[in-house]
């Protein structure tokens, strides 16, 4: 893998869709509802929204999951309950939670005012340090990120400006290619 690099594999941010950091959750769900409908017919396409600020700099993600949780504000009273669960924080204790603030309560009519209120920016999830990879890193060292993070995708830089992703199913599917070239050892049973 010391004889790809990143840069070969990422998916340009020219082609991946972006969302500016001022939009509301409304229109934001109108975005992730046609990607979703793309899938159908276009299965490799990503399915979160990179979020970017002004001058077009990329600040975070935004996937179907970060909306539905940001229309709850208990959520951004909590932090971030996926750190909980990874913990081992079992999901009796994580209803206690949800019960004591009281979460999801209000009827589903006021989401329509939740999501012209809300803004991207208020709800998008931050990558951390770890998510991040230079364009001319070998893809062994983005697959051990990968691995530790555990993440689905690394934000791809080259000089400092975010110019890429590269995604778990396309470093899956470069690995499934090497694989498929190797010879066969005699009396290995065939897939």
């Amino acid at each position: 893998m010391k004889t790809f690099k990143v840069k070969d594999i990422m998916v340009p941010l020219a082609e991946y869709s972006t969302i500016e950091e001022e939009t509301s959750l409304h229109d934001a769900a109108v975005m992730l509802q046609d990607i979703k409908r793309r899938l159908m017919v276009e299965p490799n396409i990503h399915r979160s929204l990179l979020v970017v600020d002004k001058e077009s700099n990329v600040v975070g993600k935004l996937s179907q999951l970060d909306l539905i949780m940001g229309l709850e504000e208990g959520y951004r009273r909590i932090g971030d309950m996926r750190k909980l669960a990874h913990f081992g924080y079992y999901p009796k204790f994580i209803r206690a939670i949800i019960e004591k603030n009281r979460m999801w309560e209000k009827p589903l009519d006021e989401i329509c005012r939740k999501a012209g209120r809300i803004r991207v920016k208020d709800i998008m999830y931050t990558p951390s340090k770890g998510e991040y990879t230079d364009a001319d890193a070998t893809l062994d060292i983005a697959i051990h990120q990968l691995g530790m993070g555990p993440h689905h995708s690394l934000l791809v830089t080259k000089e400092g400006r975010v110019v890429g992703v590269l995604r778990l199913g396309d470093i899956f599917d470069t690995v499934h290619a090497a694989i498929q070239q190797c010879d066969r050892q005699p009396g290995q049973a065939a897939a």
